[in-house]
């Protein structure tokens, strides 16, 4: 099968633990641009937490974001197809969050917003110190995330985690319920809530169509629950070696984990 587009995850998936592309991924991924294979970024990060990747990889095609909410054009600077959530279904989101004592991220517009610094947030802030201020994640501190979802143009998701998983699993199993979200893990103690509906491998089939392509063009790489959509209609869906055994269970193919160069060899073998 000769693949025309490469999608790949970025956490656990393209970056190592240390948030980095290692060089002979970065290499490999070069070859096949070279080649006439287009790589395309699905991410459930927010567009402004992608930039030094990006621009590591000298990509011209635009990225999937916050789970397949909205596509986003970087060289334009401006989001592309989209399905954002309503002000009613945030604020039902945010009134819950404070029955169950939750906190959360709502991605908004061009910012992360936040009441209260969760680790993520702190985290995150310390590791882009080390990068150019234009390439840092944009975070936003508000008095209110409701009325910041009021005054919001558009909102893309919320991004939680809780200890509790016991207590996070009773809050996602409640707002599907209640609010008609989608729900996607990206790890064991993290979920994303966007609009009903989206999804990576959604935005990436509209986006091939567009383009006259299929599925059954893409390799695809992935570590996790919101990978799935992807993983599962590709032309080839792989899994890396970190992720749980319920995603390699349901990929097509399992590779080495992110901490060494298996991207790059999968991309050798099965792309070049």
């Amino acid at each position: 099968m000769n693949y025309r587009v490469i999608a790949l995850d970025l956490d656990g998936t393209l970056l190592n633990s240390a948030k980095t592309i290692l060089p002979e991924t970065l290499e490999a991924l070069h070859k096949a641009q070279q080649s006439g294979v287009d790589i395309i970024l699905a991410t459930g990060r927010h567009h402004s937490a992608i930039h030094p990747f990006y621009q590591a990889l000298q990509l011209t095609t635009p990225a999937i974001c916050c789970n397949g909410t909205y596509l986003y054009d970087y060289p334009q600077q401006q989001v592309l197809d989209n399905d954002p959530m309503t002000v009613g279904q945030a604020e039902k989101i945010i009134r819950s969050l404070e029955t169950y004592r939750i906190t959360g991220l709502l991605y908004a517009d061009d910012a992360m917003l936040y009441q209260q610094p969760t680790p993520h947030v702190i985290r995150t802030q310390a590791w882009g110190e080390k990068l150019p201020e234009a390439q840092r994640s944009v975070f936003r501190q508000v008095p209110s995330l409701s009325e910041a979802a009021r005054q919001a143009k558009r909102l893309w998701k919320f991004a939680l985690s809780h200890q509790d998983t016991q207590q996070l699993h009773a809050f996602v199993q409640h707002i599907t319920d209640e609010v008609g979200v989608t729900c996607e893990w990206s790890w064991v103690d993290q979920v994303d809530i966007a609009q009903r509906g989206n999804s990576k491998g959604k935005r990436l089939q509209e986006w091939l169509t567009s383009r006259g392509l299929s599925m059954q063009d893409v390799i695809a790489f992935g570590d996790n629950y919101n990978d799935l959509s992807m993983l599962e209609s590709a032309g080839l869906g792989v899994a890396m070696g970190n992720a749980d055994d319920a995603i390699k269970a349901r990929a097509g193919w399992v590779i080495g984990d992110n901490n060494h160069p298996s991207i790059a060899e999968a991309i050798y073998q099965k792309v070049l």
